[in-house]
């Protein structure tokens, strides 16, 4: 391949990346504004369906990409689901308290933390 032809080629992002950048879109624009708008560590399915919408429509983002990395982070344990209430990791609860801003690599590091 020649250096023009990889120059307009365009590089697709894997599995992996992809799944990482739509947790940390969910959580940093969706879930975390969510969760200090409310001020308490869980929220209702219509609660975040009614950020969900608002944030689809101001940055232009597929609602797909927004379910995709919600599921995500139920699945890393980020979110517990209890019927139709959602709540965040019990280690996430003092910042949450502090109203501090919380991105998404912080809250990696602090959930797997043994402590």
């Amino acid at each position: 391949m020649t250096l023009e032809n990889y120059k307009h080629k365009e590089r697709k992002k894997g599995k992996h990346a992809s799944s990482t950048e739509n947790r940390r879109l969910v959580w940093e624009f969706v879930i975390w504004p969510l969760i200090l708008e409310v001020n308490r560590n869980y929220f209702t399915l219509q609660e975040y369906h009614i950020k969900r919408d608002s944030i689809c429509e101001n940055k232009e983002i597929l609602p797909s990409k927004v379910a995709g990395g919600f599921v995500s982070l139920l699945v890393k344990g980020i979110l517990v689901r209890e019927k139709n209430i959602y709540s965040i990791h019990y280690k996430l609860i003092p910042y949450m308290r502090k109203k501090v801003h919380l991105d998404y690599g912080t809250v990696i590091r602090e959930i797997n933390t043994k402590k």
